[in-house]
This record gives C-alpha cells, sequence and structure tokens, in this order.
C-alpha cells in the first residue's frame, strides 16, 4: 500500500425512506420505537473508551411525553472533563500516524454501519430524545449524517491530494498535520447529525476531540458513540462528557493543549466562548481555530409576480418544520398587500389538516418544542403577541405543558415591521406576517437587510427575471443559503 496512491470512493447522499404503510422500514422503527420506550437506559459517559458512570443520575423524558422516564445519564464533573483530555492526548500520536486512508476507512464503515443496522436506532434515539417525527429524523439522523462522513472522506482526500508544483532536482511537499492540542466539539440538541459531524470532521484529520453535547441530546449521542465504537475508532480519539457549559469552559479554555473549538449554536454563546479564547490567549500553546454556526431570524420575501400558493407552502414548511427548531427555519416573512388574501387563505386551509401530537403517530406534523425553557420563551412571545398593539396573533396560538412541550404552528400578523418576533429569533414554531405596499418592493428588500443581524438563510420568490435580481443584490449580504423560489 505504501507504493500507491489511494482514491476515495464516489460518495452519493444516501436514500430517505419513506416509511409507507406496510414498509420494512416502518415496521422496524415502530417495534424500536416500542423497544427504546420500556428500557431504561442508564446513559454512561465515554472517557478513553471505558463506559463512565457516577452516583449524579439526571432522568431523561421524550419532550412530547413528559411523563415518561427513557432512562438516566450519568452527570460528570471537572474531573472527568480532565479525564477526557488526558485520554484525548494519550491517544494523539497513535492516531495522527494513523494513514489517512484507515481513519478515513473508519468514518466510511460507520456511514454503512448507520444507513444499516443502526438505522432504526439512531432514528428512534432522535425520535424520543428530540421529539422529531420520522422524516425529520430520518433525513437528519441517518442521511445527513451518512452524508457528511461519506463526502467528508472524498474532500479530506481532494484537500491531501492538493500539493504544490516540484521542480528539477527538488520535491516540494504540503504536510495537512492535525492540531496541536485536543479540540472540544460542543453541539447542539436539534441535529443528531451535527452533534456526530462537529467530533468526526476534524477525528477524521486525526485530530483528538472532547464532545460536549446539548443535554437534550444526550440520548442519541450514546447511540452515535456506540457507533463509531463499532466502526473501529480507537479508544480516546473522541471522549464523551455530560457536564454544564461553565464546568466544562472552566477547563478547557484554561488548558494549555486547548487547539480548537467546533461549534453550532447561539450567537449569544458563541459570543462568550470567542471572548473567553481571546482573553485567555496567553495561556495556550498555540493560536486555537475557532470554528462557529449560530443563528438565524430567516425571511422570506414574495414580490406581486409571486406565486401565492407557493409562497404560503414555503412559509408553512419552512417555518413549522421540526416545530421551527432549526437555524434555517423561516421566522418572518414579507407578503405584497395585493397577494396577502390568497396567502392567508391557502395557510389557514394548510394549517388547518396540520396535526400536533406524539412521534409514535406518523400522521403528526408537529411534535413538541425540546424542553420547558424554549415552551416559556416562545410562549411568552405569544401571549405578548395577543396583547399588544403592534401584532395580532392570526393563526394558532393555543399551547400546553400538560403532557408535553406542545405549541401549535403560530402566525402573528405584525404590521410594525421592526415588531420584536420580525426580529429575535425565537427558535419555536412562530413566524410572523409583514404585509407591505407592492409599490414598496425595493424599500422592503432594505429593510429586510437591515432589520437583523444574522444571514443565515432566505428566501425570494418572485416571477419576474427584474425583480430576482435586484433581491439577489439587495439581500447579498442578508442570507449565506439564498433560495429563490424555493
Amino acid at each position: 500500500m505504501s507504493n500507491s496512491f489511494l482514491t476515495s470512493p464516489i460518495p452519493k447522499n444516501e436514500p430517505v425512506k419513506s416509511y409507507g404503510p406496510k414498509s420494512t422500514e416502518k415496521r422496524e422503527i415502530k417495534a424500536m420505537l416500542k423497544k427504546l420506550k420500556k428500557e431504561k437506559r442508564d446513559i454512561p459517559m465515554f472517557i478513553g473508551g471505558k463506559r463512565v458512570t457516577t452516583n449524579k443520575k439526571v432522568a431523561i423524558h421524550p419532550p412530547h411525553e413528559i411523563k415518561h422516564t427513557l432512562g438516566h445519564y450519568n452527570r460528570g464533573t471537572k474531573k472527568h472533563v480532565n479525564d477526557a483530555i488526558k485520554s484525548a492526548l494519550s491517544a494523539k500520536d497513535a492516531w495522527a500516524a494513523m494513514p489517512w486512508q484507515d481513519r478515513a476507512a473508519i468514518f466510511l464503515r460507520a456511514a454503512d454501519l448507520l444507513c444499516g443496522p443502526y438505522r432504526a436506532r439512531m432514528n428512534a434515539a432522535t425520535m424520543l430524545g428530540q421529539s422529531k417525527n420520522i422524516f425529520q429524523a430520518e433525513i437528519d439522523a441517518v442521511c445527513e449524517m451518512a452524508d457528511f462522513f461519506r463526502y467528508n472522506v472524498k474532500y479530506m482526500t481532494d484537500m491531501y491530494a492538493m500539493q504544490p508544483e516540484s521542480v528539477d532536482g527538488i520535491w516540494n511537499t504540503l504536510e495537512y498535520r492535525p492540531l496541536e492540542g485536543f479540540i472540544f466539539a460542543l453541539t447542539p440538541f436539534n441535529f443528531t447529525s451535527i452533534a456526530a459531524n462537529l467530533c468526526a470532521a476534524p477525528a477524521m484529520l486525526g485530530n483528538v476531540i472532547v464532545w460536549k453535547p446539548s443535554e437534550s441530546q444526550i440520548y442519541s449521542a450514546e447511540v452515535i458513540m456506540d457507533l463509531f465504537e463499532e466502526a473501529g475508532l480507537p479508544p480516546g480519539v473522541i471522549n464523551l462528557v455530560y457536564v454544564d457549559g461553565p464546568t466544562a469552559g472552566d477547563v478547557i479554555f484554561n488548558h494549555k493543549e486547548f487547539a480548537g473549538l467546533h461549534f453550532t449554536g447561539s450567537s449569544g454563546v458563541f459570543n462568550h466562548l470567542w471572548k473567553t479564547i481571546g482573553n485567555n490567549l496567553p495561556k495556550y500553546k498555540s493560536y486555537p481555530r475557532v470554528v462557529g454556526e449560530t443563528g438565524g431570524k430567516d425571511f422570506i420575501i414574495a414580490h406581486p409576480s409571486a406565486n401565492p400558493v407557493e409562497v404560503a407552502v414555503a412559509c408553512i414548511r419552512g417555518s413549522f418544520e421540526f416545530q421551527g427548531q432549526k437555524c434555517s427555519a423561516s421566522s418572518r416573512a414579507y407578503i405584497p398587500k395585493s397577494m396577502w388574501s390568497a396567502v392567508k387563505k391557502k395557510m389557514t386551509a394548510d394549517l388547518k389538516s396540520i396535526k400536533t401530537g406524539t412521534v409514535e403517530d406518523f400522521t403528526n406534523y408537529v411534535n413538541a418544542v425540546i424542553d420547558e425553557k424554549a415552551y416559556d420563551k416562545i410562549t411568552s412571545y405569544i401571549k405578548a403577541a395577543k396583547k399588544d398593539k403592534g401584532a395580532k396573533v392570526i393563526l394558532g396560538g393555543k399551547f400546553s405543558k400538560t403532557n408535553g412541550y406542545f405549541i401549535e404552528p403560530t402566525v402573528i400578523l405584525a404590521s410594525d415591521p421592526k415588531y420584536t418576533t420580525m426580529c429575535t429569533e425565537l427558535f419555536g414554531p412562530v413566524l410572523t406576517i409583514h404585509v407591505y405596499e407592492d409599490k414598496d418592493w425595493s424599500k422592503t428588500l432594505k429593510l429586510v437587510d437591515e432589520t437583523s443581524p444574522y444571514a443565515l438563510t432566505g428566501a425570494v420568490f418572485s416571477d419576474d427575471r427584474a425583480a430576482l435580481l435586484e433581491a439577489n443584490y439587495a439581500l447579498r449580504n442578508a442570507a449565506g443559503n439564498f433560495y429563490i423560489n424555493d
């Protein structure tokens, strides 16, 4: 093998299964949901290849069925964070020295295991622990995670192949080395795939990881570690600890071997972490790499020429899938006055057909928000909108936490384009709409761009090419992912 140059397999997107009536995959996921609900798992931390338990047990409840207990996780301490760092650093040299194709093979095997024997368990854990319906779990916890593993191997191969030209008598080579120390992966609750990828991507390149997941994602995090272990990941390469943020931060951000942060979460938390790292620069062996993705106050804007049915469907699907708990979810929309009646009519009809409830009933489109803190925050804005003069709740607006953290898909009509829910990220099933005068298209584009500091995703709907070109330029800094008629 030392005399060969290897290329990675050509990656393909993992097909999304339908889970239709009488399908094999539906039968398997139903059985797995039933099995997991009967179990009471004692979920350990994973440090240096060992499963670590403590005397501090914290119950895990499905957000949609808060009176049911799925099991407990073992809360750690600063000692466990230090142990995780030591284990990572002990594994570092051997892992970095492993040929890249062998590291790649581990994650390609993880993808195959995920799409095969782990599929039902990963989906079921995500459904129960994070209250995702089967479609949302399938596209995330299996398909996107497998795509991350497979495509990242291809990207790694391409990167390693990028070499400088050599000249007569001289060999020029570029070595892509892992960072000098360990990487801290701080991951969110809303995507199981992102949690796995924030660990796997740097590990694939020879880095070692200390991973702190969101407390609300621990149930599926255990499955990820089992998957990595079965795929052949050596002990200590990825270490999983369950501690609160300050406990992790006090140890990690004061450790001289801290080499990088891989983060997805709120902008406020990321700002705090970046500032902390900056203040601690003299403590570190090298300059840490800081990589993060944060919030979004994502928009939809419709031109008077747009198809109102398409706009209404985009508002519903973009805002209410997974209860709006995606950083890519639309949460503010700008609709021209001439179109508003048709858009409202279609949205009203469609929302009447949407069911809310537990994930075990596959006809439920909307499930529960992630926890009580999120529930209380989101509902406080709905309550305020019912009283404020500048806004009106026109669809939905009901909520209850008797059995689970359920909030109806809610549409707020804001006469004030700077009303708080037009500007503030709620991370829930709430869409705020501002109706603008048709003649104010250009003015409204500027309003969209200037309303929020976030610039993650946005969409424009129009059948007028000139209007699309105008929007494309006016909103060039308003969204990283910019959709046209989609």
